[in-house]
Formats: C-alpha cells, structure tokens, sequence
C-alpha cells in the first residue's frame, strides 16, 4: 500500500466491502479507477453508482448542474422540458430533477449497459426520468425542449488524458476526428427541438471554447453565448440562452 495514496474515507469503504484488499490496493496501483472499486460516488449530494460501463462523474459536471440550475431559475423555467444526451450513469438528470422537482427529463444514450445503472441510479435516489436508448444522429427529435444539456466526449485519440482513464469506457471519452463533433450535431439539431425561449448548456473542453462560441453564433445569431469557466480559472462551459 505504500505506493498508493488513498484518502481514509476511501480506505474505510474499501475495508467495508473487500475482506481482502490486497489484490484491490494491487489493482489501484495499476490505476484502476478508486471510485469502480467503491462502487459509487457523490455527485451534488446524491450517491451514484459507477460501474466500468460508465464515465466517472467529475467535480467539473457539478458546477455544470450548478450553473444550470441558475439559469433555469432566472429564465423562469422550472416547469421545462429537459433533454440531456449521452447522460452515462445518469448523475447531471437525476441531479436536476432531485434538485427541481417539476423539471421533465428526457436522457438519451448509445450505451444500452449505461442506460442500465443510469435507470438503477434513478430509482435509489427516487426520480422519475424518461431514459431513452437513441443515437443523436440517428435521432429525429420530435419534441420541443426548453434545456437541452451535454457533456459529450471531445477527446481525441492521442491527446494527454489522466491514467485511469483508459478503464473508463471509450465512447463516452474520445471522439475520433472532429472534437467537435458532437457539440455541433447537437447545435444543428437543436434548432427543431429548441423552444424560442431555451437553453443550451455544454461541458466542455478548455481549448475549445472559442471555436464553440462561433459555432453557435453561426447557428444562434440573436442568442446570448456565454463561454465559463471552472474553478481553476478554465473555459469549461458553453450556455446558449434563446430568449
């Protein structure tokens, strides 16, 4: 264990749930993500279970919800129609709903096993969400949404990503080609399902923030576009406000 670094909370949950921890401290040292060996994590105050099928939930993504939240309140829409895409274990929808009861949620995914824990993680925290498994480009969205919300993968193969990244599942990380890809398929197919008063809201990546703003510019001329940042002064996130 002398290797590793675990926090003594982490520790006692461990202790809790392996009799033996060699072969878990073992596996740690080969940086297998701590979080899939707990089982779990706290996102915004509600216990999400995480399992290799899903991307493990990141400070970054609370203060997504946390922005969202706001803007959903001063654009007086706590009665919206709510559609997140690609939403892994769940944690961004069953944050907003826990957090705005009357928000309707839709959450789309191309993970079939994903959609699974986002359905269980749901249940334990007692929200109703309308999982759907569909692909965004594949995906006629036929109802109007006043948010829509992301945090799609935009890495590319190649570029520096954490360690323990590699056991975190592919899609829901990198995006071979464009790393824009997602952001504009889902800007160009927002203006069918977008209410005229509505919402955007993106995570993403610091070095991109510029280029997105164009992007929807191009795409929401009259809207307000606001580019912010995280907690370590990085441009993190994209909102798109059609009012």
């Amino acid at each position: 264990m002398s290797n590793i670094k675990i926090s003594k909370q982490d520790l006692q949950l461990l202790q809790k749930k392996y009799t033996n921890l060699d072969p878990i401290f073992k596996k740690i040292e080969k940086g297998y993500p701590i979080q899939y060996l707990i089982g779990n994590v706290d996102f915004y105050g509600y216990k999400i279970d995480v399992n290799p099928n899903v991307l493990i939930p990141r400070f970054e993504t609370e203060n997504l919800v946390y922005k969202t939240i706001e803007y959903i309140k001063d654009l007086d829409l706590r009665d919206a129609s709510v559609l997140e895409i690609g939403t892994g274990s769940g944690c961004i929808s069953i944050s907003l709903k826990g957090e705005l009861e009357s928000l309707e949620i839709t959450a789309i995914d191309i993970n079939k096993k994903a959609l699974m824990t986002a359905r269980s993680n749901a249940r334990k925290n007692k929200v109703d969400i309308n999982f759907i498994y569909k692909d965004i480009f594949k995906y006629d969205l036929v109802n109007n949404y006043d948010v829509i919300i992301s945090n799609p993968p935009y890495i590319t193969p190649g570029d520096e990503v954490s360690e323990n990244t590699k056991y975190e599942p592919y899609n829901a990380i990198y995006v071979d080609g464009d790393p824009l890809l997602y952001y504009r398929e889902i800007i160009k197919v927002s203006l069918n399902a977008l209410n005229k008063k509505g919402l955007i809201a993106f995570e993403i990546d610091e070095d991109h923030g510029q280029e997105l703003v164009k992007i929807s510019k191009e795409y929401y001329p009259k809207a307000k576009i606001s580019l912010e940042k995280d907690l370590a002064g990085k441009d993190r996130y994209l909102f798109i406000i059609n009012e």
